[in-house]
């Protein structure tokens, strides 16, 4: 079993750049896609980025294409969200998380770590 331990959330002003991190333990994840995404107050769930860990194909989402980027270390076992040019309007708790290549899922979840951008 997977456990993803998120790190790297804060206050940051607006403009500034945060990374986070996602550190998988359990198991190598050559066999997972890696999704981040957040939840505002009252708002949807959104999926940022998914990388499929072996292969690197990524998908980005409009509304954070050019801002975000998401990578990864192989030897930590690690996952990371660069997240530059913050809005306030990107505050919310990020999540990374994990699903199965070719599965529609994603079944494992990060504790999820706040994301406060100031005006």
């Amino acid at each position: 079993q997977v456990q993803l331990v998120e790190s790297g959330g804060g206050l940051v002003q607006t403009g500034g750049s945060l990374k986070l991190s996602c550190a998988a333990s359990g198991r190598p994840l050559t066999m997972y896609v890696v999704g981040w995404f957040r939840q505002a107050p009252g708002k949807e769930r959104e999926l940022l980025t998914a990388f499929t860990w072996s292969e690197g194909r990524t998908y980005t989402a409009d509304s954070v294409k050019g801002r975000f980027a998401a990578s990864k270390d192989n030897a930590r076992n690690t996952a990371y969200l660069q997240m530059n040019s913050l809005k306030p309007e990107d505050s919310a708790v990020y999540y990374c998380a994990l699903k199965v290549r070719g599965s529609q899922d994603y079944t494992t979840w990060g504790q999820g770590t706040q994301v406060t951008v100031s005006s």
